[in-house]
């Protein structure tokens, strides 16, 4: 970006966006790298732990916005039948494992754009992974991905 040109409007999320979240659902807040100010891109509540049926899903909506994704990193440890790469959108992504705690999924777009999001434990409180999902997309948000499901109680819970 030239210093002439006008950085984009950062876009809000509609009022109410948050009591739709469900499991299943991603929030991102999407920036490019140099401009960003928050710890976190965004956040992800995946229905389950089973990467081969919650991946897809989430990198099809990332791609729709970011564009092709190359790779994923994820702590192998939190996941089941972690695969080396997924097929989506007939490109492949490759699927890095990374002690990165179970909380945080890391999507790099090219050769080092990286973007981090949360995750919410699938079987969260409706309530309390709805709080951490939106505190993870402030702009303003200085907090890491384990203090911010620590705040809001989003560590376990019983799904609904």
């Amino acid at each position: 970006m030239t210093s002439s040109e006008t950085p984009p409007v950062p876009r809000r999320l509609p009022s109410g966006v948050h009591e739709a979240v469900r499991p299943g659902c991603a929030l991102l807040r999407l920036e490019t790298t140099e401009s960003r100010e928050g710890v976190l891109d965004g956040a992800w509540w995946p229905r389950s732990r089973d990467i081969g049926a919650e991946l897809p899903a989430l990198l099809s909506a990332l791609i729709a916005h970011l564009g092709p994704v190359t790779r994923v990193g994820l702590d192998a440890a939190a996941w089941e039948r972690l695969p080396t790469r997924i097929d989506v959108d007939d490109r492949v992504v490759h699927i890095d494992a990374f002690p990165v705690g179970d909380d945080t999924v890391l999507i790099t777009r090219g050769d080092r754009d990286i973007f981090s999001l949360l995750v919410v434990p699938p079987d969260a409180a409706p309530d309390a992974a709805r709080a951490a999902m939106a505190q993870a997309v402030r702009a303003d948000n200085i907090s890491q991905a384990e203090q911010i499901l620590i705040a809001t109680e989003s560590g376990h819970g019983s799904p609904g």
